[in-house]
């Protein structure tokens, strides 16, 4: 708009100039000056066009800025923070934020101020600092995070996100009935329309374990064949290749991470493995791929897959990093070819 501002001012200019200069140039041949003409010239011109523009132009001229994006808006509760340092709703609200930017290391450290001005006592503080250690790594509730989610638990049972990485936590360690009592408890609390399912077959998966371990397989047969099948159902088959044009940008020693993605929904992959950059190769994906157990991919679902180059070795994309990305119908498309094509800004 500014740009066309000047556009518009200096058209008005030129225009002005091509009506005053003859009427107060001074040629013996012509009229006299008239300079007071001139400048009523140069007032209608710009006056009027001005308020003709103004009138008939469609530009709202009082509509709204346009709003901040999610970055920006962060960037300014975190320099809020820096002034109210002891704000323990704005430290949740920022390691929120944080989480859903996929800055899992900036939001363990709100989530960790939070819990520190709240003296322990905070569940959702605690949930979120286990939260963020097991995005950036699901080995962590084996360990720190698992062992913090059961403190938050005692603070507030009925913790929904708390629930859940509590079950995740006790699937990873073969607890299955205590899993599937936190999974069931967390059904019971009315979860959106769309978790619901993921929980629903998280139990029904356990079921089968529980009911494969106290009845004995029959020869030549496997109690997981059914959980198998499913996954074979749901898989997402990509081919990759890389751009002969960045090959120099990937490292033959940094690992290549392939993740599917819900477009619709921020927050951790559905799936992730790591591999070693070789191309071409054909990578699949399942359910059992998931980073968090109880989020995952299903048959029908519409989902991106990202295939990424880690110069730094770390799953966070970084700046430089190569990828290529596809859409992809789980359930339907085949084997989808990606071009690792592009460098991440």
């Amino acid at each position: 708009m500014v740009t066309f501002i000047v556009l518009a001012a200096v058209l008005a200019l030129v225009g002005v100039a091509l009506v005053a200069i003859p009427l107060v140039r001074r040629d013996p041949k012509q009229l006299a000056p008239a300079p007071w003409a001139a400048l009523g010239a140069a007032a209608v011109l710009v006056v009027g066009s001005a308020i003709l523009y103004a009138s008939w132009s469609k530009w709202s001229w009082h509509a709204e800025p346009a709003a901040d994006s999610p970055q920006t808006m962060v960037a300014h509760l975190a320099r809020k923070l820096e002034r109210d340092p002891n704000d323990v709703n704005g430290w949740l609200l920022l390691g929120r934020s944080y989480i859903v930017l996929e800055q899992y290391p900036l939001a363990l450290r709100s989530y960790q101020r939070a819990d520190r001005l709240a003296a322990g006592k905070n569940a959702e503080a605690l949930v979120g600092e286990a939260e963020s250690l097991t995005l950036s790594d699901e080995a962590a509730l084996d360990g720190p995070a698992g062992r913090i989610i059961e403190q938050a638990l005692v603070l507030d049972p009925n913790s929904g996100k708390g629930l859940f990485f509590g079950a995740a936590a006790a699937v990873r360690r073969g607890e299955l009935p205590l899993a599937r009592e936190r999974f069931t408890k967390l059904l019971a609390l009315n979860p959106p329309q769309a978790i619901r399912p993921i929980l629903e077959q998280q139990i029904a998966a356990i079921d089968q374990k529980l009911a494969g371990e106290s009845v004995p397989a029959s020869p030549g047969t496997s109690s997981s064949a059914p959980v198998a099948a499913n996954a074979g159902a749901a898989a997402v088959r990509v081919h990759i290749e890389l751009s002969p044009s960045l090959s120099k940008s990937a490292p033959d020693a940094a690992p290549l991470f392939v993740f599917v993605r819900d477009p619709a929904r921020p927050g951790p992959p559905l799936a992730a493995k790591r591999l070693a950059s070789r191309f071409p190769q054909t990578v699949e994906l399942t359910p059992s791929d998931s980073m968090v157990p109880g989020r995952a991919f299903a048959a029908g679902q519409k989902v991106q897959v990202v295939a990424r180059i880690a110069r730094s070795g770390n799953p966070m994309a970084g700046s430089g990093d190569p990828f290529g990305e596809a859409a992809y119908l789980v359930g339907k498309d085949g084997l989808v070819n990606i071009v690792i094509d592009h460098l991440t800004p």
